[in-house]
């Protein structure tokens, strides 16, 4: 069977390239190695109408890369509008951030049914369509009305909310009964996963058997699968990157201070200003530890015409500034603030130079960077973990630091604690996370949800009325003895 995986945001799997969040990082091995096709945005917009959408299509490892240029006349609406501005803060339980007009929802519908008139090109027989992410919550239903019979999947990189964040949403039935077209839903929790399950039960009125609703689009399975990473690999290239110039230069420049570090996109589920403010707390409790350890914050911009993210890129420059002027010195800048991606080898290369991994989103659905720090580590001298409990991460690396971001005084009190940590303990955190990120790898999630989403549409198809074929008359055996007779 054929495989065609959908996002909005894809990358070409350069390693010198940045890579703009975990989604892209965690489909690239899947692409490379699985032989798939993976659609998505190409980042341009076209107008009037495409005979041809895709603007390029190319190998990507044993699979294919094929990038379309979405409508002009949309894009807005469906991308900043609905999928950024509705969407995505209800899905990380902020619905005082949602923002949204009819005319961005219709956007949103709009591009989910081009994008379902585009992978037409790619429909086989055997073909199995995944669909990522929450930029794409109805095209499964738009598929299915084109009348693509195959497999469909679904997973959500983002938590699912509880019942009345969702139901913050304009037109939340209609989006989640439209998701009931799929075959599997996947999410990345427990928690997230009951979630929608209480909302199927309590505002749609649907039972969940054992995982299993029935609708009128037929029976769809929901469960959980925890997205990983290809560990082995990232270790290597961890190693290998810390003798490129950029982490050499780095290193140069530490004069002997531990390093603490915090990769995200600037983006206000991140916990970026409660994480500095810990940190200031921290060298105003413990002057002590001024000039022993610095922050390096690398904060990619993103989503800048919204505007939640203009104003959060503002109030963290100037929070870092005061910080800097407060505890800084003429030779020691606490905080290194840089708005700007890099390439996935002088990221991995950074997190093996940190003594300490600073992961402390508000509300995040895995945090693929947590388990790329731990990968990172020198399993002779590992750095510590402190980690957000509402990181769907924390739910497999409960021997990292656990804080609630919202606890500026506790995170001080962790990371000054990580700081301080003995090695042997560090090893013994550090090895119980490495056996979990082994088990729970990128390979074993891509087997998990295939193998689940085939038995899910074999239940589907189980599931269906078998139609009789209407009675002639008079029956063909009758006019055969007519002719016989």
């Amino acid at each position: 069977m054929s495989l065609v995986v959908v996002s909005n945001r894809i990358t070409r799997g350069n390693a010198n390239e940045p890579v703009t969040g975990g989604l892209a990082a965690a489909l690239l091995p899947v692409v490379e190695k699985s032989g798939a096709i993976w659609v998505g945005s190409s980042g341009r917009v076209r107008e009037g109408a495409q005979k041809e959408p895709f603007a390029e299509i190319e190998a990507l490892g044993a699979g294919a890369l094929a990038m379309l240029d979405l409508p002009a006349a949309h894009y807005g609406g469906y991308y900043e509008g609905f999928a950024n501005s509705a969407l995505w803060p209800a899905l990380h339980s902020r619905a005082d951030l949602i923002c949204v007009s009819q005319g961005d929802y219709l956007s949103y519908r709009e591009v989910n049914a081009f994008m379902a008139r585009a992978l037409l090109r790619f429909r086989k027989p055997e073909t199995a369509f995944w669909i990522q992410d929450y930029h794409f919550l109805a095209l499964g239903a738009e598929l299915r009305d084109l009348g693509v019979n195959e497999p469909i999947g679904f997973f959500l990189h983002t938590p699912w909310p509880a019942r009345d964040i969702i139901e913050g949403v304009p037109h939340h039935r209609e989006l989640v009964e439209a998701m009931l077209a799929y075959d599997l839903i996947g999410f990345q929790t427990e928690d997230d996963c009951e979630n929608f399950a209480s909302y199927i039960s309590s505002s749609l009125g649907l039972v969940v058997d054992d995982g299993v609703v029935t609708s009128k689009h037929g029976t769809t399975r929901i469960a959980v699968f925890p997205i990983g990473i290809d560990v082995e690999k990232f270790a290597r290239q961890a190693a290998k990157a810390i003798s490129h110039p950029d982490v050499s230069r780095l290193r140069r420049s530490l004069n002997g201070e531990k390093l603490a570090i915090g990769v995200d996109r600037l983006d206000y589920s991140k916990g970026l200003v409660n994480r500095v403010s810990a940190f200031d707390r921290m060298w105003t409790v413990q002057p002590s530890l001024a000039r022993t350890v610095s922050l390096l914050q690398i904060a990619t911009p993103s989503r800048g015409a919204i505007e939640a993210y203009g104003n959060l890129q503002s109030e963290l420059a100037k929070l870092v500034s005061d910080v800097n002027g407060r505890h800084g010195e003429v030779d020691w800048t606490p905080i290194r603030y840089l708005n700007k991606g890099f390439s996935q080898t002088v990221l991995a290369g950074l997190y093996r130079t940190a003594q300490v991994g600073v992961v402390t989103p508000l509300h995040d659905g895995m945090n693929l960077v947590a388990k790329e720090y731990v990968a990172a580590q020198n399993p002779a001298d590992p750095g510590v973990l402190v980690l957000s409990k509402f990181a769907g991460a924390a739910n497999e690396l409960d021997t990292a630091l656990l804080v609630n971001p919202h606890d500026i005084d506790g995170m001080a009190r962790a990371i000054a604690t990580a700081l301080s940590m003995p090695l042997l303990e560090r090893r013994m955190r550090w090895e119980a996370m490495m056996a979990k990120l082994r088990r729970h790898s990128i390979q074993q999630w891509f087997t998990s949800f295939f193998e689940t989403l085939q038995n899910a549409r074999a239940e589907r198809e189980a599931m269906q009325p078998v139609v009789e074929p209407p009675v002639q008359w008079p029956p063909a055996a009758f006019g055969q003895r007519l002719i016989a007779g």
